[in-house]
């Protein structure tokens, strides 16, 4: 009798238990029953708005400055982006400006040096790096030489650097001619010491960087801020679907940063599984795929950062779409230019339609900036990519797909 009594209160104490743990998932449900169906935006992150109580530049709103004011501090530009957007073709534009000095990819020194750090824990270094390039301060570049001479000929992208490789830095070129920089020409070009590098960066009024590893725009709001290094920043976005297919095409290159990308959510266990596939056939193309669904957490948090941000952060913001750059690259390239308070130019009109009026899309150097067709670029990820891989894609982009204009599939099949 005493045996039965303890499992008849046993089992009362586990049915106590499990409907404690229920209640809140029932409540929970019923919740989101009544919800309206538009508040519901699927993985929508938390945002930590870096402005608030910060007021703008000057510690208040700014009015709007005349573009084409040069008493003000000279122009920084920021080409925000991520691997295999186009952002190559995009920085080209402003290499070939006679009043730019541009910079390709210098942060790529500290993912290296400091490989197989996660990304978001390299998000400072790479902010500070940047600031101090803005200033035309290039020692920085020394902390991540690992005991390298530290010329020219160190810096990332330089043999196409057209400010690099023109005068009065190097006979290769002409800084005011509009062409591609030839890179067996620029590699004998004389090394250059820091200092004279530097001397020639404070030479021109705008200074452009181009990158692909600041992880979100919350990174560069300080810079924004700061009145002294008057930042604007230029975003990037393609249709993640292209980026997919591009990326699947240079996955091996891309092994190393998709890793430290997946790092930054290694207290994930979701993750920890993509940074040990049990494929080992796959592993390339599974961490280039686990990356992407974090590019796109990214590209959504900085365009609701964009929308929740006061007059002054976005009067010194621009979204550009790859696919409107490419199909319509005069227009987009005026537009560029007037953000970035640069004279228009005839000669870089033609370069621009001349580098999206290519033969074909493919290129044994996926890396290398060339002449294109601008429409196959586009529409590449609908021959090459599987129904499965459009379709997980279009599953972790989706809501910023939405946010950018990109139809799914079976929308664009509805719609015709």
């Amino acid at each position: 009798m005493k045996r039965r009594l303890n499992k008849k209160y046993l089992l009362l104490i586990l049915a106590y238990t499990g409907l404690l743990l229920l209640l809140p998932y029932v409540l929970d449900s019923r919740d989101r029953a009544t919800r309206p169906a538009a508040q519901l935006q699927p993985r929508c992150p938390e945002l930590e708005l870096p402005w608030e109580d910060a007021g703008g530049p000057n510690g208040s709103e700014p009015a709007t400055e005349p573009a084409s004011n040069r008493s003000q501090p000279r122009i920084h530009v920021y080409l925000h982006a991520t691997w295999r957007t186009g952002s190559s073709f995009l920085g080209e534009l402003f290499n070939q400006h006679p009043d730019v000095f541009y910079l390709y990819e210098p942060m790529w020194h500290i993912w290296q040096a400091l490989y197989p750090g996660d990304a978001q824990s390299l998000q400072g270094a790479v902010r500070d790096m940047m600031s101090a390039l803005f200033r035309c301060d290039f020692s920085v570049l020394r902390l991540y030489a690992g005991g390298q001479n530290v010329s020219s000929a160190f810096i990332f992208g330089w043999k196409t650097n057209k400010v690099l490789c023109s005068e009065p830095l190097c006979r290769a070129h002409r800084r005011h001619e509009v062409g591609l920089v030839k890179e067996e020409l620029c590699a004998q070009c004389p090394r250059r010491e820091l200092r004279e590098l530097e001397r020639e960066c404070r030479k021109y009024p705008v200074m452009v960087i181009k990158g692909v590893r600041v992880l979100d725009l919350g990174t560069l709001v300080p810079l924004m801020r700061d009145p002294s290094v008057n930042l604007r920043v230029v975003q990037l976005f393609r249709d993640p679907r292209a980026v997919h297919n591009s990326r699947l095409k240079s996955k091996h290159a891309l092994v190393k940063e998709s890793i430290q990308v997946l790092r930054s959510r290694r207290q994930s266990d979701r993750y920890k599984r993509l940074l040990a596939p049990a494929n080992r056939a796959t592993r390339a193309e599974n961490y280039v795929s686990g990356a992407l669904e974090l590019i796109c957490d990214g590209w959504l948090r900085d365009l609701l950062l964009q929308l929740r941000a006061p007059p002054w952060l976005r009067s010194r913001y621009l979204r550009l779409r790859y696919e409107d750059l490419v199909l319509r690259p005069a227009e987009q390239l005026r537009r560029l230019l007037r953000f970035a308070d640069l004279p228009a130019s005839a000669a870089l009109e033609s370069f621009a339609l001349n580098m999206t009026r290519g033969h074909g899309y493919s290129s044994d150097r996926p890396f290398l900036i060339s002449s294109r067709d601008a429409k196959e670029a586009v529409h590449a990820w609908r021959e090459r990519l599987s129904v499965e891989q459009i379709s997980q894609v279009e599953a972790s982009c989706g809501e910023v797909m939405r946010q950018l204009g990109y139809q799914k599939t079976h929308e664009e099949d509805t719609a015709s």
